[in-house]
């Protein structure tokens, strides 16, 4: 089966289509169908990335499946959540992982309350109008590292740093990384949730 995924990043691609194997799944990115970034305007997580899976399915004429993900920093008040990708954007950075957590380090310096989380929320539509979509939300907590470590995977990986394995998510072997992160819970959900429903 092929699946599009409603979204351009890379790295989520790679992520994703080792996590989804065992399905058979044939993950493309929508800008290899010649399709853009959907508009987010939601402040949910959940709420976009049902827009960008039926943006998807609407535009490629294939279900679809959109992950919105961030990361919820409790000294910030969950922020910058939905807004995560621009983060560093609202501090005269460029759009960028590098920049985000340069600018996430600098306005973390005088903070003692390191807590923080990684969610992911994956929807998958089998059309634009599937009144059924699955919901699939994975939640990692953890602490803003003062520095960053490692150099494995993507995003705030570098700095966010996991208590149980007294790594960053950067420092982990990527199967690792994989069957414990955000992205990674959500999309073990998923795969259950379209076994189930769709197969």
């Amino acid at each position: 089966m092929k699946l599009v995924l409603a979204s351009n990043n890379r790295g989520k691609l790679a992520e994703l289509q080792a996590m989804l194997v065992p399905l058979g799944v044939e993950l493309v990115r929508q800008a290899d169908l010649g399709v853009g970034e959907a508009e987010e305007p939601f402040h949910t997580f959940v709420e976009n990335a049902l827009a960008k899976a039926r943006f998807a399915a609407q535009h490629t004429g294939l279900p679809a499946l959109a992950d919105d993900a961030g990361l919820c920093v409790q000294a910030f008040g969950g922020q910058p959540g939905v807004q995560t990708a621009y983060y560093a954007t609202q501090f005269g950075y460029e759009k960028g992982d590098d920049t985000n957590v340069q600018a996430l380090l600098e306005q973390m310096a005088g903070i003692d309350d390191r807590r923080a989380a990684m969610v992911s929320t994956l929807v998958a539509v089998r059309s634009p109008q599937d009144p059924e979509p699955l919901i699939a939300v994975g939640r990692v907590s953890g602490e803003i590292a003062r520095e960053r470590r490692g150099s494995n995977g993507f995003g705030f990986d570098p700095v966010m740093f996991l208590p149980e394995f007294g790594k960053t998510f950067a420092e982990l072997p990527v199967d690792v990384k994989n069957a414990h992160s955000h992205r990674g819970r959500a999309a073990q959900q998923m795969l259950a949730l379209m076994r189930e429903r769709w197969f």
